[in-house]
């Protein structure tokens, strides 16, 4: 009886995992797992009718594999509607590495990751994401070559967040001159929920530009950091969705848009970098222009 219902279990999981592919329109789902380095990995590929599949790996502390592969399949589904969009002969992937950034990173481990991204044979291509650097690239490019975002010294573009930032920035203004008939931020009130590497970044361009920028996140030594070198405001997390401004930049997770908070929002515009930024897609999405709020998503910054 035990071996039966623990059968059945299995089934249901294996049905949810190609329901969800199927959902999305999935290709392929590769999972990972090396108990000697302590890896755990993901990697998704979306869509090669354009070409190969092109996506960061992210590594983070989910709470469990189910919310990583929820993650995956929609992160890397946004990269081929940002590769299509840009006119690029790439397909979307993407990959998650399930640990701790901090703590758990070792050359092993993302040495034994290049080894499953090469045995694609080139029909995904990894790069940095949240929690990654161009030094975990390195390792990753010793055991394959289907990566970029190496360093300027290996003959590669370096860390791609300013440049994503400036997608942002750019995408911001477009919205702008379709909110108020021209593209100045100047004096306009911006929060950037998130001030990672892209966050830094992006609020640099507004400061220099002359917006009232605000940030917030969880991480306070960065607050200080950026708070002090761009005369930003700090704003607490549960303050972000009711403040009186223009622009709400979500530049952290995903999903940090949900009923609740949307039907808070006073801003006109919101454009960020952070992938897949409503909670419900189909739900969420109306309910922005309901409002009136030009919605500028991830994958067109």
């Amino acid at each position: 009886m035990i071996e039966v219902k623990e059968h059945k279990a299995t089934e249901a999981k294996q049905a949810s995992v190609l329901g969800g592919m199927s959902a999305l329109g999935h290709e392929q789902v590769v999972f990972c797992n090396d108990d000697a380095t302590g890896l755990k990995a993901i990697i998704a590929i979306h869509n090669t009718v354009l070409g190969p599949a092109l996506g960061g790996t992210r590594m983070w502390v989910y709470k469990n594999e189910a919310e990583a592969l929820t993650d995956v399949l929609r992160l890397s589904r946004g990269m081929t509607y940002k590769a299509a969009i840009s006119g690029l002969n790439l397909g979307g992937g993407k990959a998650v590495i399930i640990g701790d950034s901090k703590k758990d990173k070792s050359e092993a481990l993302f040495r034994r990751f290049g080894k499953f991204v090469n045995s694609l044979s080139g029909k995904y291509i990894t790069a940095e994401d949240v929690g990654t650097k161009t030094k975990d690239m390195e390792y990753i490019a010793m055991e394959t070559k289907h990566v970029t975002g190496l360093p300027e010294n290996m003959g590669g573009g370096g860390d791609p967040s300013p440049v994503t930032a400036y997608g942002v920035y750019m995408g911001m203004k477009a919205s702008a001159k379709q909110a108020w008939g021209n593209d100045s931020l100047k004096g306009k009130k911006v929060i950037v929920q998130g001030i990672g590497n892209v966050g830094q970044s992006l609020v640099k361009h507004l400061t220099e530009e002359g917006a009232k920028v605000y940030i917030s996140d969880i991480n306070e030594e960065a607050l200080k950091e950026v708070s002090a070198k761009y005369k930003a405001e700090v704003v607490k997390p549960d303050s972000i969705f009711g403040m009186d401004v223009d622009v709400y930049a979500p530049c952290a997770l995903g999903a940090t848009l949900n009923t609740e908070n949307i039907n808070e929002l006073k801003c006109a515009i919101v454009a960020g970098a952070a992938n897949n930024q409503l909670a419900v897609e189909e739900e969420h999405g109306p309910m922005l222009t309901k409002k009136g709020i030009i919605y500028a998503p991830d994958f067109f910054n």
